[in-house]
């Protein structure tokens, strides 16, 4: 494993020269250096209810409006927020990889379309994305980004403020079907959709160097594609604020906030 010094760097451009297909994955740590709440960990609360206990089919169906409620907190913090310097740094690679005719592409766990508005294009957002949703009955799937998406839903969501039930037939609708409308969100207990893992393998199988950033490679499936591709021998760089089971699999660990070591990892100088 090697560590973040100048040399280790200008060794890693060297070998991001030469790559044909880049693949990279990230996490919370990303969004989080542009003040996306992560809800984990101590102080990851919204009102008195874990992240945990709402992103889930079970506690949508028993209160479609607190689950919406909650996302659409979500949905209006992240309007706030704007792409950090990694972001950027990933979205201008994977312009320069495509004039070179190369290949160059993000799988996220994020779901706060940050990538997107950075101007990432060959993106795989396995989570989902809160600005798109899907129909509970015709499995209809759009990108919404309507502020509020519902009039009911205008002042609601505050993390310190519980106001009235809303109605469901208030809630976000389908405009296929009218059917209640969800995030389009994996959610706990939930599968990662076959479309989505499909692209990821194909991914994974053309990858010869992997960078895994601010993920604390600890959820499944994403969590083992380090040890997956260290195993074929490719290349891993993690970049991470912390130690992670990554760490002990990359052929380099750069330690640092995403938004700091990625522009220097990802810039064209190669002395």
């Amino acid at each position: 494993m090697a560590s973040t010094t100048s040399g280790k760097i200008a060794e890693f451009r060297r070998l991001l020269a030469n790559a044909r297909s880049v693949l990279v994955l990230t996490g919370a740590g990303v969004s989080a250096e542009s003040g996306v709440p992560t809800f984990r960990g101590s102080g990851g609360l919204w009102r008195q209810y874990r992240a945990t206990d709402l992103a889930t089919l079970t506690a949508f169906n028993r209160s479609p409006s607190l689950v919406w409620e909650f996302y659409h907190y979500r949905r209006e913090v992240v309007r706030t927020k704007q792409p950090n310097k990694a972001h950027i740094a990933l979205a201008e690679a994977e312009k320069r990889f495509e004039k070179e005719g190369k290949r160059f592409n993000v799988i996220t766990q994020n779901v706060d379309g940050l990538h997107r508005k950075a101007g990432s294009k060959n993106l795989i957002e396995m989570h989902g994305n809160l600005f798109v949703v899907r129909c509970t009955s015709c499995n209809f799937i759009e990108e919404n980004t309507s502020s509020p998406i519902c009039e009911s839903l205008r002042n609601r969501g505050l993390p310190d403020e519980n106001g009235p039930e809303i109605d469901e037939k208030d809630l976000p609708h389908c405009r296929k079907c009218r059917s209640l409308l969800r995030p389009h969100i994996v959610w706990f207990g939930e599968q990662i959709w076959n479309d989505v893992l499909e692209k990821i393998e194909k991914e994974i199988q053309l990858c010869d160097l992997f960078l895994v950033v601010g993920t604390s490679s600890v959820v499944y499936p994403a969590a083992g594609y380090a040890s997956l591709l260290s195993e074929r021998s490719i290349l891993v760089a993690e970049i991470n604020i912390e130690t992670t089971p990554s760490t002990s699999i990359a052929n380099y660990h750069f330690h640092g906030p995403a938004a700091q070591i990625l522009p220097q990892l990802l810039s064209t100088n190669v002395n």
